[in-house]
């Protein structure tokens, strides 16, 4: 089977079933959608206001849909088991892993732990979505989507959150007898954050930047809202298309970011298996027979051609099971497809009103990962290393298959937030994560040290510290920062600058120190990257001739940026055909002259095509991939910017920025009414008044057909 991971880059936090009889949850309340109002501003960013959370909850999903319904269903499609009837093979590889994790069980062992608040807030929710699929019959696109209830979103979250963790790398070598625990994503999933207090600001006042580097279109992307109900949710911020709740943003008393950590979250352990029979293993002494669970995966062969295929799994005592090509068993283990609370968390995150509030919603310690960067108007800041990490048995190494026929290697319990590496309130000032070394997160003098911890949290990459952690320390310790200003604080998002040493700088220190003499043909390219003054300027030469060589160089090595956490070794016989390739290139799309960075980076939907500043790895981040002519667009890049300063314990100013804009329908005139503002750095006004959303709205509705 292909790689999982990349199989499921279109699962996120949406909704699930394990059967199609979804009309069968019955719901406790009804919304009236008259007691719903969107309130669309003059960007198009949906403001939704209602009575209750329930209110909040339909208008969400019913404003989601009006601006990306297509998205939306491809990851119910996906989620609901029915990705094979829309993708063929690939979206059936993404219902066998659906169906293998085996979460449906536990929803419907454990929905009942959730609260009564949060089950109506889902069930406004799932209203929303249906209202809008019946009403707009035309735009479903697999029959069977919908309806959807309350516990197909609870599963929607510990399935999203399995999938991002790692699991399907997991899943993956087991189907394919490649066995290898250690997967390492090929997705440059990164992202910023930083968070000052009074210690470190001009004015006294406390800041936020939430920055995180996601795909700019597509289920990982994000979508823009704020929702306000008279029932104490108050939240503006960016979630995936198909989410019920804000993941990143903040209210009127918080704000808090998340960035990508990538501690070890999974693990894979070998059955002993009886010698003669079928589907026996032992587990403490005893012989135990593996629980078969067969699926039927409907795959798409041609338009109106759907084929059955029958595949097994199993499920033992050490969680779900697979068999490999050789016949050998192997469980992955993990907390996500156990923890019922995610979503909910997220839900009590948006309605925190205080530090304390906060905190213990991350002590529900059900969200599997992320990185949490924190500041309120009370004058606080905190970087957490959030995860589950299994309270593992010492002296095995898990980062391994791990043989096991009992409990003696056999995790059941979790480690709790406090065990967590985390800063809150340094003497500093600040705290900062750029997807570096978790004891890293403020001033030099505040670290941590690693060893504290227990090596089998597994740091991977996290232990590094790559050009963007670099390069803003290098910003936090010029006179510029002594006191940050807020202009100050967009500035050091929106920096592309290198470092002036970092790994990375040192792993490429043949090709910027290359003699252009030595090679004649090839002299004006090596002299421009020998010359580039390290900037990601849109008018930058020497950034385009690095910018074409590097993407041959990171294919040619299959690079991305968290390999260069550490310094790396590159040859210089692979920089000298990555110089030859790129010097074609320029030949061939630009008439043998070396372009501008703004040529050769686009930032391009529809009609509109604008230059683009930005860098793999720099602050203000762009991944490209190939556009046509020779030219790049981002794939992973900024792909939400959102400012917040609190002061004298009210909320100051917000200010957000969208790659593209507020709807992804190509007839709507927000489809790229952002793009300008993205190309140049520049951010849009934003408020939580719900009097000044009134007096400037471009429509007020209720959410009816």
């Amino acid at each position: 089977m292909k790689n999982f991971l990349t199989c499921l880059v279109a699962v996120a936090l949406v909704v699930i079933s394990a059967k199609a009889e979804d009309g069968r949850y019955e719901f406790s309340i009804t919304v009236d959608p008259n007691d719903v109002t969107i309130v669309r501003d003059k960007w198009g960013v949906p403001h939704i206001f209602g009575k209750t959370d329930a209110d909040v909850a339909y208008g969400l999903a019913w404003a989601n849909a009006e601006d990306d319904f297509h998205t939306m269903q491809e990851l119910v499609i996906t989620a609901k088991g029915l990705a094979g009837k829309l993708l063929g093979v690939e979206g059936a590889e993404r219902d066998f892993f659906s169906h293998a994790i085996g979460f449906r069980e536990r929803v419907e062992r454990d929905f009942h732990l959730l609260s009564d608040d949060y089950i109506k807030y889902l069930e406004g929710y799932c209203q929303g979505i249906n209202a809008y699929a019946k009403s707009h019959k035309k735009e479903v696109r697999v029959r069977g989507t919908f309806p959807v209830t309350p516990k197909d979103i609870v599963g929607s979250y510990m399935f999203a959150l399995s999938a991002l963790i790692g699991t399907p790398g997991a899943v993956g070598n087991i189907m394919n007898g490649t066995y290898d625990k250690d997967q390492p994503s090929d997705l440059p999933y990164g992202s910023n954050a930083f968070a000052f207090n009074s210690k470190k600001t001009d004015d006294g006042s406390s800041m936020l930047c939430i920055n995180p580097h996601q795909p700019v279109t597509g289920p990982f992307s994000w979508y823009e809202a704020h929702l306000h109900s008279d029932e104490g949710l108050n939240i503006h911020g960016a979630m995936f298309p198909g989410s019920s709740t804000v993941f990143l943003g903040n209210n009127e008393n918080l704000g808090w970011a998340h960035t990508f950590n990538h501690l070890d979250l999974v693990d894979v352990f070998q059955l002993e298996m009886h010698p003669k029979k079928k589907r026996m293993y032992r587990f403490n002494g005893e012989w135990h027979k593996l629980e078969k669970r067969p699926v039927w995966l409907k795959v798409k062969l041609a338009k109106g051609i759907v084929f059955p295929v029958r595949r097994m799994t199993y499920w033992s005592k050490l969680g779900a099971t697979l068999e490999s090509p050789d016949g050998n068993f192997y469980a992955v283990k993990f907390a996500a497809n156990e923890k019922v609370h995610v979503g909910e968390q997220w839900y009590r995150m948006d309605k925190a009103r205080n530090f304390d509030e906060f905190y213990a919603a991350m002590q529900m310690e059900s969200i599997s990962m992320f990185n949490v960067i924190y500041a309120d108007k009370d004058d606080n800041v905190m970087f957490l290393n959030n995860a589950i990490v299994p309270r593992r048995h010492e002296g095995i190494d898990y980062s391994k298959v791990v043989r096991s026929n009992s409990d003696k290697t056999l995790w059941s319990d979790f480690h709790d937030v406090e065990d967590m590496v985390q800063t809150t309130n340094p003497k500093c000032g600040w705290v900062f994560n750029t997807n570096n070394n978790p004891t890293r997160a403020t001033a030099k003098e505040e670290w941590q040290d690693i060893n504290n911890y227990p090596s089998y949290f597994g740091w991977g990459d996290d232990l590094g510290m790559n050009n963007r952690a670099v390069r803003f320390l290098e910003l936090m310790n010029s006179p510029k920062s002594n006191r940050v200003s807020f202009e100050r604080m967009k500035e050091m998002k929106f920096d592309y600058e290198f470092p002036v040493c970092s790994p990375f700088q040192n792993s490429c220190d043949n090709l910027l120190t290359m003699n252009a003499d030595d090679f004649p043909e090839l002299k004006p390219l090596i002299t421009a990257i020998n010359n580039w003054d390290k900037q990601a300027d849109k008018d930058s030469e020497g950034a385009a001739a690095y910018l074409i060589t590097f993407q041959k160089v990171f294919t040619m090595l299959g690079f991305n940026d968290g390999s260069f956490k550490k310094e790396v070794h590159i040859p210089d016989t692979t920089y000298l055909k990555a110089l030859k390739w790129a010097k074609n290139r320029i030949d061939t799309y630009y008439d043998g002259q070396i372009p501008k960075l703004g040529d050769v980076q686009r930032h391009v939907r529809g009609d509109v095509n604008l230059p683009l500043a930005g860098f793999p790895d720099a602050l203000a981040a762009n991944y490209n991939e190939e556009w046509k002519d020779g030219r790049y667009k981002p794939w992973v890049a900024d792909s939400y910017v959102h400012f917040a300063q609190w002061k004298d314990g009210k909320l100051l100013r917000m200010e957000t920025l969208h790659p593209f804009g507020a709807s992804n329908r190509p007839d709507s005139p927000h489809y790229t009414d952002q793009m300008q503002l993205y190309a140049d750095q520049e951010t849009k006004r934003m408020t939580l008044d719900k009097a000044k959303i009134f007096a400037e709205a471009e429509s007020i509705y209720h959410p009816a057909p």
